[in-house]
């Protein structure tokens, strides 16, 4: 038997469901930037403009610019192996999925089912079985935009996680390396120690010696091994640092510090790193490329959509609804014609009071976007001070390594003499012992300015977005923070009687 017709819904209901969709609008605020006033340029460095916060590109190899192999691979393990950056990376993947669910307000639900039954009929009393089976569908159009900043709000949700990855990554990245670079400097340093120790042994044998003469007295020799003894403790302190460091960076890189560790600076070993070049005037597109600044503007476009979305509550909802559905005997009987039922309708729904819900949620909303645009502005802020800081740093650090040199020049010098004036007999041990504390002194300050500057140098990197890498020719404008020379080393083993 043919099956018949359904009869079709009227076009001008069609024609006006249709149209209102179509004419829908997005109610509340369209995102404007918010606006940060900014230096035309800094105080420490020349050449920058506004920050724009734009893509963010957290790969690039920043670190390879320092020309160490052993930095260059635990960087590498940490991206891979990091517990942190797992986790900013499963956030991201939570907020796409928010995304996602926003943007399925734009499509229609729709439901099936199938039921059978058995009772008994009160008219004829015998066991009857029945069957049905129904569709269900049911469409709520976007007519004032509220999934659509719905979805533009989880946009920009997931945007700002997608920089907070970065932002995740690059931190994790910085302390790798600074806490390496210390590490390696922490290995100079013993070194340095190590040297000493040696100077300051054979110059307690030459006052053993001079005391067994009879031509010194009992007290150099007392002064000696009490030198001697301070610089091996002082060593010693140095291994304890050493190890924090080592744990550090095995958590870093994901593994527990009882399986890691760094076979130390050889004597006939080079530290590798190497200062890398520093513009004289950095380009304003490091700064542009924070991570953190960028994800404090998406979180103040993701405030600006949830007004919009808050703001639709106050308008009536459309809902357009269809089903069909079957009954019978059998299954088969479910595809006869008298047993189809279908349906069409909408429905226009309005809450007209609900104790002030609808206005404390915009409220809230509103004072929402106005921490978000608060957060960005300081961020921004935040983000000119750290470059500020850490150019003024470099350029003091510059200052302060090149008269320190000359200060361990001198200080070498003055060993030497009160050594050979003590040979001599024209000085006493006590002037031997300043002279070598004072070179000491010097030499380790030495060591320590050349860490924090490559310290200080990674802080900067981080600080602009890490928009350097070894392609980037930066060398052209290297000002007063180019490459320090070699850490120095104790020469005190040049002393007379060796």
């Amino acid at each position: 038997m043919p099956c018949p017709r359904f009869q079709r819904p009227p076009l001008r209901l069609v024609a006006v469901v249709a149209a209102a969709a179509l004419a829908s609008c997005a109610v509340g605020p369209d995102y404007v930037r918010p606006t940060v006033e900014v230096p035309a340029d800094y105080k420490e460095g020349a050449g920058w403009k506004t920050a724009e916060p734009r893509a963010v590109d957290s790969r690039q190899a920043w670190w390879e610019s320092y020309g160490d192999e052993t930095l260059n691979a635990l960087v590498v393990a940490a991206n891979a192996a990091n517990q942190n950056i797992r986790q900013a990376e499963a956030q991201y993947r939570q907020a796409k999925a928010l995304a996602d669910a926003a943007r399925a307000g734009y499509f229609p639900n729709v439901g099936a089912g199938v039921s059978a039954g058995r009772g008994v009929s009160t008219v004829t009393g015998a066991d009857a079985t029945s069957f049905s089976a129904g569709l269900s569908g049911s469409w709520e159009p976007d007519l004032w935009g509220g999934v659509r900043r719905a979805v533009e709000a989880g946009e920009a949700g997931a945007a700002a996680s997608s920089d907070d990855i970065a932002a995740a990554r690059l931190s994790i990245q910085s302390a790798v390396a600074q806490d390496y670079l210390q590490l390696r400097y922490i290995d100079v340093q013993r070194e340095l120690y190590a040297n000493t120790n040696i100077a300051y042994a054979k110059a307690l044998k030459l006052t053993q010696a001079q005391y067994a003469a009879g031509v010194a007295q009992r007290s150099d020799v007392a002064l000696a091994q009490t030198q001697l003894k301070t610089a091996q403790a002082q060593g010693v302190d140095l291994d304890a640092q050493r190890s924090q460091l080592e744990h550090a960076i095995a958590i870093l890189i994901g593994r527990p510090p009882t399986s890691f560790s760094l076979a130390a600076i050889s004597p006939a070993d080079q530290f590798q790193a190497r200062m890398p070049a520093i513009p004289g005037s950095l380009p304003s597109e490091l700064l542009e490329r924070r991570p953190d600044i960028a994800a404090a503007e998406r979180l103040a476009a993701q405030a600006n959509a949830n007004i919009g979305v808050a703001k639709a509550a106050y308008y009536p909802a459309l809902t357009l609804s269809a089903s069909g559905a079957g009954g019978g005997a059998t299954f088969a009987s479910l595809l006869d014609a008298p047993s189809r039922v279908w349906s069409l309708g909408a429905t226009l729904a309005q809450t007209l009071f609900d104790g002030g819900l609808r206005r404390a949620r915009t409220a809230q909303a509103v004072a929402a976007f106005d921490v978000t645009v608060a957060q960005y502005k300081q961020t921004v802020l935040n983000g000119f001070q750290q470059v500020e800081d850490d150019l003024a740093t470099l350029r003091v650090l510059a200052q302060e390594t090149a008269l320190q040199d000359e200060a361990v020049t001198a200080a070498r010098l003055a060993e030497q003499l009160a050594l050979a004036q003590y040979g001599g007999g024209t000085a006493s041990y006590l002037a031997v012992v300043t002279a070598q504390t004072l070179a000491l002194s010097n030499q380790r300050t030495a060591v320590q300015l050349r860490s924090r500057q490559l310290t200080t140098s990674v802080a900067l990197i981080i600080a602009t977005g890490a928009g350097w890498s070894p392609g980037i020719d930066n060398s052209a404008a290297a000002g007063p923070t180019a490459a320090p020379s070699s850490p120095p080393t104790s020469t005190a083993s040049t002393s007379p009687g060796n």
